[in-house]
């Protein structure tokens, strides 16, 4: 196996280049072959739910909703346990593709031999 990238959003409609930037680095690794897992934590875990990415604006920016289906066709997407639970999200809520995971999920793929963590 390659090197992977694990990116943690931490922000959302709250800090809109931040969380573009993850979205953003995320797509590009999957479009250069690289594993990626895209966490969405805090306010970016809104973009796990059907339509929200659709709704995010930044000038000069490619639409959150495309970067996200470049994400999810070639790598991973999480939300966090807590962070889903603090907004009332349940699986069944989210887009297909993805999963709620916890602290010890991202510990295990962010401290893999060949991981590249990012947090934005």
């Amino acid at each position: 196996m390659g090197r992977a990238l694990v990116i943690k959003a931490t922000a959302g409609a709250d800090g809109m280049e931040r969380c573009n930037q993850a979205f953003t680095v995320a797509a590009a690794g999957v479009a250069a072959g690289v594993r990626v897992s895209l966490w969405l934590t805090g306010e970016a875990t809104w973009y796990g739910l059907p339509g929200r990415a659709a709704e995010f604006r930044l000038p000069h920016a490619t639409p959150l909703e495309d970067l996200l289906d470049v994400v999810l066709a070639g790598g991973t997407v999480t939300l966090c346990t807590q962070c889903a639970a603090r907004r009332e999200i349940g699986p069944d809520d989210v887009i297909p593709g993805v999963r709620i995971a916890g602290a010890p999920t991202f510990v295990e793929e962010a401290t893999a031999e060949g991981v590249q963590a990012l947090v934005y």
